[in-house]
């Protein structure tokens, strides 16, 4: 089994200079990179720094991209490497922004998978968290009692027609997160594996209540 590395600080992109506002960490889905969900802070509130970072695996070649976790194979999707993975990007967190900047999560697809995974591993380091088109790993982490305690902002949007994320996923978020977050779903009537300018909008608000 590989193991999982590093993220690599270098290749983050920044939309300005960490300087006292909240950051808020944009981490991609299966297949992307770090520019992938950069292009939404020109869109979303000024009043956040926005930080893209890399997932650390390389795809199966000969395909572009990277991962936060295999979905192929007798490892895909598996606690383990979701687990994994959310402990290199906590490792991250700690190392670029410090342990008292305050944290925001927007994760889309594998990336929302990751940034629930690490809420649930520190379920203090992070002010609140946007799960596009993901999910919630199955299986019981040790901060779970105490997340639900918190109730942190969470929102969860999703299309109807994704046919990505397996139905049992779905099921097992739909009733996971009201019981652990202080939850914002939003079902969007025809949109598939992807953020609709309609979801954009929502985001938006959810962000701007957080400021």
């Amino acid at each position: 089994m590989e193991a999982t590395p590093a993220l690599d600080d270098a290749v983050v992109r920044w939309s300005g200079e960490p300087d006292g506002r909240p950051v808020i960490v944009l981490l991609h889905g299966y297949g992307a990179d770090e520019s992938d969900l950069f292009g939404l802070s020109t869109m979303l509130p000024d009043a956040f720094v926005y930080a893209a970072v890399r997932a650390p695996l390389g795809m199966p070649w000969p395909q572009p991209g990277y991962s936060w976790y295999p979905i192929e194979g007798l490892e895909g999707r598996s606690p383990e490497r979701t687990t994994e993975a959310a402990h290199r990007f906590l490792e991250w967190v700690d190392a670029a922004l410090g342990p008292d900047a305050v944290v925001g999560l927007i994760g889309f697809s594998q990336g929302g998978a990751i940034s629930l995974q690490a809420m649930r591993l520190a379920p203090e380091r992070f002010a609140f968290c946007a799960n596009l088109s993901g999910y919630v790993t199955p299986g019981e982490l040790e901060g779970d009692a105490a997340l639900a305690a918190r109730r942190p902002p969470v929102f969860w949007g999703r299309g109807t027609h994704d046919t990505v994320i397996p139905e049992g996923l779905i099921v097992h978020t739909t009733d996971w997160l009201p019981a652990h977050a202080d939850l914002a779903g939003r079902i969007y009537p025809g949109l598939g594996h992807a953020v609709s300018p309609t979801e954009l909008d929502d985001l938006r608000v959810f962000l701007e209540k957080r400021i």
